[in-house]
Order: C-alpha cells, then sequence, then structure tokens
C-alpha cells in the first residue's frame, strides 16, 4: 500500500471542479458514456460551439465570483469526480462595508465577517462548499487558515450554523446541523420557526425530522446503530447523535412530549403512503 499524495488528492478533487469535469459528469451519467467517450464528445463540443461562445463570458457584478461546487444533494463518501456540481455566483466583496474591514480589523476579520454568508448563497443555490473551495477559489488562502477562521466563528457562537459540505454531509467531527434542528423540534419550536433560526426549506426540515422518526422507530425494535445506519443510509455518527438525543428525552419531560408527538406524526404518514399503495 503506497503513501498518500495529500496534496496531489487536493488537486484532483479541485479538478474535478470545472465546467469541463462537470460537463463529463452529466454526460457519462446521462448517457451512460465511457470516461473516453465523454472527453470526446467534450472536444467536439468545443470544436464546434467554441467559435461562437467566445473566449471571454458574460462579467459578473463587481465584488462576485463564479464557481463550480459539489451538488447539495451528494452523499457523502461518493467521489468527487463522480458527484453532480452546480456553478454558483457568490457575493465575496459588498463594497464599503468590506473595505472598513479590510482597513479596520485585517484580511482574517474580513474572511471571518463574510465566511457564513456565503456557505449560505452557495446552499441557496444548490450547492455546498468545502474547505478547500473556501481556501483556493474564494479567499486564497490555506485551508489550515479556513479552519482556523471557523473554529473561531464556532468558539464564539456554537450554535452559528455554518453550512459547509462537511457538516450538512456528516463528514469530520462537527456537530451535524441535523442533530441541531431535531433538538430545536425536541425543545417544541415549530417548523417555520426552525427553518428561520437554521435558514433551511420546510421540506428539508421536515426530511431530517423524518429520518430522526424512523431512527427512533428502528432503535425501539431492537436494531443496532450499524443496522440502523445502513437501513437509512446515514452515517453512524449522525445516527449515534440522534440515539444521544433520544436518551436526553428519558430525563426531561418537555422532550419527551414533543417526541411522541413527531412519532405520532410519523407514523401517521407512513400510514398515509400504505393506504396509498393499496
Amino acid at each position: 500500500m503506497g503513501v498518500r499524495n495529500r496534496k496531489r488528492e487536493i488537486v484532483e478533487r479541485l479538478g474535478s471542479k470545472t465546467l469541463d469535469a462537470q460537463f463529463l459528469t452529466e454526460v457519462g451519467q446521462g448517457l451512460n458514456c465511457s470516461p473516453f467517450e465523454a472527453e470526446a464528445v467534450l472536444d467536439v463540443v468545443k470544436e464546434i460551439f467554441g467559435p461562437y461562445l467566445g473566449e471571454a463570458p458574460l462579467k459578473a457584478p463587481p465584488g462576485k465570483v463564479t464557481l463550480v461546487a459539489v451538488d447539495a444533494d451528494e452523499p457523502a463518501g461518493k467521489p468527487v469526480a463522480q458527484c453532480e456540481k452546480r456553478t454558483v455566483c457568490l457575493m465575496v466583496h459588498r463594497g464599503a462595508e468590506d473595505d472598513r474591514i479590510l482597513q479596520e480589523q485585517g484580511p482574517r476579520a474580513f474572511r471571518q465577517a463574510r465566511l457564513v454568508d456565503v456557505c449560505q448563497e452557495a446552499m441557496s443555490q444548490g450547492a455546498l462548499l468545502t474547505c478547500e473551495d473556501l481556501a483556493y477559489r474564494v479567499f486564497f488562502v490555506t485551508p489550515r487558515t479556513i479552519s482556523r477562521d471557523l473554529q473561531t466563528l464556532r468558539s464564539q457562537d456554537p450554535d452559528c450554523l455554518i453550512p459547509l459540505r462537511s457538516t450538512l454531509q456528516d463528514i469530520g467531527p462537527v456537530l451535524t446541523h441535523r442533530a441541531q434542528i431535531v433538538r430545536l423540534a425536541l425543545e417544541g419550536k415549530t417548523l417555520s420557526q426552525i427553518c428561520q433560526i437554521m435558514h433551511h426549506s420546510p421540506a428539508a426540515v421536515a426530511n431530517y425530522l423524518s429520518t430522526f422518526t424512523r431512527c427512533v422507530q428502528l432503535m425501539r425494535s431492537g436494531m443496532e446503530i450499524g443496522q440502523i445506519a445502513y437501513l437509512l443510509r446515514r452515517g453512524r455518527g449522525l445516527v449515534r447523535s440522534y440515539l444521544d438525543l433520544l436518551r436526553e428525552c428519558e430525563t426531561d419531560k418537555n422532550r419527551a412530549y414533543h417526541l411522541e408527538e413527531l412519532l405520532r406524526v410519523g407514523m401517521c404518514g407512513t400510514r398515509g403512503k400504505k393506504a396509498e399503495r393499496r
């Protein structure tokens, strides 16, 4: 077994987030082409349409950057090269306000002031950024610098949601946003309140709560963490965090009440689907 070349892996992941790579993925998956055939199609498209499209694309508005990122629905564990991509346009520099931050507090304060909004903006366009995207495509620093910025933001506000691919797809040690959403529901927050706090759509929040209720039902039926993770196609870390929340409900009457309400609604939805199938 050879030694991992992490720098080469970073270059390969970044190379998978280009327009050419996005085209190759779409053609390969949509037409069931081999990589060689997809490359040939790309070459033909460039040859025929290139002269008419021109080399100079439409200009982006001042302060914005356009980049290719992984689709928000792509799961963890899937190679970046095989993931669907989205092209997003992000507002990095907001004008006089950011000029003042740069002059008075420096680049570090500027990055920390923009990180959350940039990630939220990408998510609203259907993509999720990584630390590498932020480092090499947005702020032009090292991933370690971005990691330090993220650590500072989380220490200042532990409840702050930073929608990175690692957080939303349960990659890494940071508490997943799914567990935060479930905790809010167990505290009695309504769907609209959770959406406002977590900056998520009602459909996404409902989906996460549904997964949590299924996790609880499977656990109560006697299944282990590994079995639940396999059946729900979710990471062990997420399932474990859900079960930790379940244990909290055992000592908190308010959370226990809202848990039973979630399970009741979940069971009603399950019966409705079964009835429709009949």
